[in-house]
């Protein structure tokens, strides 16, 4: 009479989908890979009831001892009255509450500033090759790690009500001109002030005279931006634009507007 062979050794056992890093690693596991980097801050964001941000953007490479250490020193002293203020407002959710890159130079300034302010303070950190390593002074809870540039560019835009550019270089750049562009071309429900600081700094790198000369934006377009040079300045301008008005919402979500919807969807 046959016996029946012995069952092998290794019992396959197969992990679940979204338990299977070779899958989540893949390329076809990308779609994925960029949904929890949406939700994941999302949810963060609704736990620890954060509502609108100021959002600084500013240089990697500028250091406090350094040649440009005066825009270092005042980011910090920007940020840590931006957090006084915030806390000021009566509101269920922090208001205003500063948000950064996450890395060394101006980010570290403005997450310094916000923390020895008492405030807690946002950092949007993106995994780099260089310069780019999380500041020590970021909020428990509100330090967050990103592979894809569009999607931490996405949440800088959700939740900003303002933005103030210290001087930076291609990073910098092409985060202030993401704001622009998103402003200029009302892709956004609500208006998002942006303050470039430095204007010496900025007139020298970007001629926006010779856009309008040119034709290639129009000069209704200089008004999304206006120049400070102080922190005192900052903050006047900061607080005349956004009031200190209290909302329900957690978090204050931007929307994207479309041509033929009057009631915009995320």
């Amino acid at each position: 009479m046959k016996t029946q062979p012995d069952p092998p050794s290794t019992v396959l056992d197969p992990p679940l989908a979204y338990e299977d890093p070779q899958f989540l690693q893949s390329a076809e596991g990308r779609p994925v890979r960029i949904l929890a980097e949406y939700l994941q801050p999302m949810d963060a964001f609704r736990r620890n009831k954060v509502h609108d941000t100021i959002a600084f953007f500013g240089s990697a490479r500028v250091r406090e001892d350094g040649p440009l250490g005066r825009f270092y020193r005042e980011a910090r002293e920007l940020a840590r009255m931006v957090a006084e203020w915030s806390e000021s407002i009566r509101s269920p959710g922090r208001r205003f509450l500063v948000s950064t890159g996450g890395g060394p130079g101006i980010m570290e300034a403005a997450n310094r500033g916000a923390s020895e302010a008492g405030g807690r303070t946002i950092g949007l950190n993106i995994g780099l090759p260089h310069e780019q390593r999380p500041n020590a002074y970021i909020t428990p809870g509100l330090c967050f790690q990103f592979h894809y540039f569009f999607m931490r560019k996405l949440w800088f835009a959700h939740l900003a009500r303002a933005v103030v550019v210290f001087p930076g270089g291609f990073g910098t750049l092409d985060e202030l001109f993401e704001i622009l562009t998103l402003s200029q071309t009302q892709k956004l429900d609500r208006k998002v002030p942006v303050l470039l600081y430095g204007p010496e700094y900025w007139n020298h790198v970007v001629n926006f005279e010779s856009l309008v000369d040119a034709g290639m934006i129009h000069r209704a377009d200089l008004s999304l931006f206006s120049f400070v040079d102080s922190p005192k300045e900052a903050l006047e301008r900061l607080q005349s634009m956004l009031g200190s008005e209290a909302r329900p919402e957690t978090p204050s979500i931007a929307r994207s507007k479309t041509p033929d919807d009057p009631h915009p969807e995320p």
